[in-house]
């Protein structure tokens, strides 16, 4: 199949005018679009240390006080059933209060929580808390991601969005190595992230000139772009269980493979590092093609990586840990792909709830991975976990290339 230059860079609700001349005032906006774009990266990423320091630490501490490992589930699963609640909701604050004053809110909210989580050891506030804690954070990834979305120039969408991802996982890849240079002990792994979440204000603030806002209703709700863009929708669906069944499943394919623990962990970490090394490269691919056809590209290599990786099999570990390493570079891009693909399309309200949606689905993806690849591993042990995902991919390459013969978005 031919690949051609990207037809999304050109979107289709909205024209952007081009002007005549560059300006000494065009410059000075272009610098401060600039800043502003770097801001809200950096202020997003310092909040993903902070929160892959704390995911890390509340398990460790529910373990450490004999809960079951599904009493410990259920608490990062009343996280991501308030992410349905607060993805809406978010577009919907930021048009009534403003862009700033909400991220400035959700970021406070958050600290509050963190403090409250230090003092109490009580297993169903802190579920409470979860909730409290993963609406607010909710807010913070669909308005930082509506704001990178919306200053990102069309020609360099996708690489802005890559180095956006890539900035997003290194700042995930810290957040556990912090903790585990200070413990679980006394406060201070509580003092870290509250700190985190306070320094991320500093950005947001030093980009606030050029903050976008909302100054319209939507047309559509949040639900209406899962059917108006599924394409991209579905690709935030598919990354959210990936991603949250490799980190808390391929310990346990460790461990059926016979392989032990601690080489469990190595094999989280090489998914992990294939979603830094990549995000870039692959955002500045899908700058030049069409997104749709990438997607279909990428479905293919991850399913092809999926039948691959059990056929190498962990025996051979250096090819077996290469191969993860890649595989998980390019299911990671289906996160940056979807969202450039998304702001490629929309504009203004529009945008804000269909990246609403889209961290939705992401979040459903959350949910629903791990026990579906687990469900998979216990039919197929070990291997499981790597054919559901291929039959995932399998799905979705389907439904992109229906998409595409039938000329739908």
């Amino acid at each position: 199949m031919d690949i051609v230059p990207d037809s999304s860079a050109t979107p289709r609700h909205w024209s952007e005018p081009q002007p005549p001349d560059s300006s000494p005032l065009d410059a000075v906006l272009s610098k401060r679009n600039t800043m502003a774009l770097l801001s809200a990266i950096a202020s997003v990423s310092i909040v993903g240390i902070g929160l892959s320091l704390v995911m890390s630490l509340l398990s460790l501490l529910l373990g450490e006080q004999g809960y079951s490992a599904r009493a410990i589930g259920l608490n990062p699963a009343a996280a991501g059933l308030a992410t349905l609640v607060g993805a809406p909701l978010a577009p919907l604050l930021a048009r009534r209060f403003g862009l700033t004053p909400v991220l400035f809110f959700s970021l406070f909210l958050g600290a509050l929580c963190l403090a409250a989580f230090a003092v109490t050891r009580s297993y169903w506030a802190w579920l409470v808390l979860r909730a409290i804690f993963g609406g607010a954070l909710t807010m913070q990834f669909v308005l930082s991601e509506y704001w990178i979305n919306v200053l990102a120039p069309p020609e360099r969408r996708g690489f802005i969005m890559g180095l956006y991802a890539t900035s997003l996982a290194l700042g995930f890849v810290t957040g556990p190595a912090i903790l585990s240079g200070v413990g679980t002990e006394g406060t201070l792994p509580f003092l870290i992230p509250i700190g985190l979440f306070l320094l991320a204000s500093l950005p947001i603030l030093l980009g606030a000139r050029a903050a976008p806002e909302i100054e319209t209703a939507s047309e559509s709700g949040v639900v209406s772009f899962l059917l108006r863009a599924p394409v991209a929708s579905f690709a935030g669906l598919l990354h959210g269980m990936i991603e949250m069944a490799a980190f808390g499943l391929l310990p346990l394919f460790a461990l059926q493979a016979n392989l032990g623990p601690a080489m469990g962990a190595r094999l989280a970490g090489f998914f992990a590092l294939g979603n830094v090394l990549f995000q870039i490269p692959l955002g500045l691919a899908s700058d030049r093609f069409e997104r749709r056809q990438l997607l279909l590209i990428i479905s293919l290599l991850g399913l092809g990586g999926a039948l691959l990786l059990p056929l190498v099999g962990p025996t051979h570990q250096n090819l077996f840990c290469g191969l993860l390493v890649i595989w998980g570079g390019v299911a990671g891009s289906l996160y940056p792909i979807g969202l450039a693909y998304l702001g490629a399309q929309y504009k203004g309200a529009e945008l804000a709830s269909a990246n609403a949606a889209f961290v939705m689905l992401y979040s459903l993806g959350m949910l629903a991975g791990p026990p579906l690849m687990g469900y998979g591993m216990d039919l197929l042990m070990p291997n499981g976990f790597f054919l559901t995902i291929g039959a995932l991919f399998t799905l979705y390459l389907g439904f992109i290339a229906w998409c595409l013969v039938r000329g739908h978005d």
